[in-house]
């Protein structure tokens, strides 16, 4: 069952969900809109190693914007911090930039109960699109969960994406053990 807008804003009365900023005017029926923060980073080397950490260089958006291009990868990162603690997130992207040729994700569009943090967004396009910071990027979607829960993404030791950033967080892959 995915929470409609009512529910969302009394989950959040409650502080089931956090969400930072928030501006109403977001909300959508059954889902809220975030936006593109200011940070991009791509990988420094073209060809990635799954067993190795994989740097990267960080930059922020300009004023008048940036060009993506094909063929490259980008990290991203939503301006909104969000909590989710009774419910499962999932981001998705607005119709508006699937239009314009943008994924904003590759594989990660869910989210875990206990997720306490912005978004790394793993953005792709299809021909060259200017984006800009603070344009609207996705949406967030929240589902019930069946059962109990026993551990929150937040509490557990091998969480690899707990730290907060307001900055793109590169795969932490080479923490695995394969």
């Amino acid at each position: 069952m995915i929470l409609s807008d009512i529910r969302i804003l009394e989950e959040m009365e409650v502080g089931n969900i956090i969400i930072e900023p928030f501006n109403k005017e977001c909300l959508g029926t059954n889902s809220y809109d975030v936006h593109l923060g200011k940070h991009l980073a791509t990988y420094r080397n073209r060809v990635l190693d799954a067993k190795l950490h994989n740097e990267v260089d960080a930059f922020e958006i300009p004023k008048d914007g940036f060009v993506l291009q094909p063929s490259t990868l980008y990290l991203g990162v939503t301006l909104e911090y969000t909590e989710t603690h009774k419910h499962v997130p999932f981001l998705e992207g607005k119709s508006s930039t699937g239009r314009l040729g943008i994924d904003i994700h590759a594989t990660a569009g869910k989210g875990d109960v206990g997720f306490c943090n912005t978004w790394t967004l793993e953005i792709s396009c299809t021909q060259p699109v200017k984006i800009y910071a603070g344009m609207p990027i996705g949406q967030l979607i929240y589902f019930v969960v069946e059962g109990e829960i026993e551990t929150l993404y937040n509490s557990k030791i091998n969480a690899k994406y707990n730290s907060p950033s307001t900055r793109p967080v590169e795969s932490m892959m080479w923490k695995n053990k394969f």
